[in-house]
């Protein structure tokens, strides 16, 4: 198989999303929640390696008719903000007015940071919430708490997309990724633990999902203000 059929295929794996997303979409409007989130879940994972296959296969340079990072933020923003944000509205996390409230604010802001060319940091983190309403709704299903702490959620992170603050991304954010890849993947089997439980508040996987997503919510905000001296391991 030559370079350039690799590098194609990552364009085609990356486009697969799509169609998770639909799968989620069509999971959703039948209100089955816990499918539309091992969907999201799948797509998720789709994410995770497609970035370092696209670089491993230099597919900017051996399959240059598609962008890929085009590519890749239109299916970041369907599974990443408009199916979550459809599930938090429809699902009666967010009864009445604040559903409308939360659906707006979340598509809103997560267009105008998907276009913001200042989204990453140096250390190839983000700069602001990275909208990954996702993981997001996936916590608040399994959680299920009360409405006025979950819109309070929604608000505080739509916000922080646009502060100066840092979050890791788990794979290309050197400084502690010994430590991030491996709580990202532990997420990932979190989520799709409780979502195959259908969000059995007596599972274990609840906790899981707690701590991890603790972590990669603080992790890079923990590095700012910690900044890594020069000869510190990563």
């Amino acid at each position: 198989m030559t370079i350039q059929t690799r590098a194609l295929l990552v364009h085609l794996l990356t486009a697969s999303g799509a169609v998770f997303a639909m799968l989620a979409m069509l999971a959703a409007v039948e209100h089955d929640w816990a499918l539309m989130f091992l969907w999201l879940v799948v797509a998720f994972f789709v994410d995770g390696i497609d970035g370092p296959l696209a670089r491993k296969y230099q597919v900017k340079v051996n399959s240059p008719n598609f962008d890929g990072v085009l590519l890749d933020l239109i299916i970041d923003y369907l599974t990443y903000v408009f199916v979550p944000a459809y599930a938090l509205f429809k699902s009666g996390l967010l009864p009445g007015w604040t559903g409308w409230i939360a659906i707006i604010v979340i598509t809103f802001t997560s267009a105008l940071y998907f276009a913001d060319s200042r989204m990453k940091t140096m250390d190839n983190s983000f700069s602001g919430f990275p909208g990954c309403w996702n993981m997001v709704a996936l916590v608040l299903f399994a959680l299920a708490p009360n409405f006025w702490v979950t819109l309070a959620i929604v608000v505080v992170l739509a916000a922080a997309m646009f502060m100066p603050l840092k979050f890791i991304h788990p794979v290309r954010t050197e400084r502690w990724r010994s430590l991030s890849l491996p709580i990202a993947f532990a997420w990932t089997f979190f989520a799709g633990w409780a979502a195959w439980v259908d969000f059995d508040p007596q599972s274990l996987a609840h906790w899981g999902l707690v701590l991890t997503s603790v972590y990669l919510i603080f992790a890079g905000i923990v590095q700012q203000m910690f900044p890594a001296s020069e000869g510190d391991a990563v």
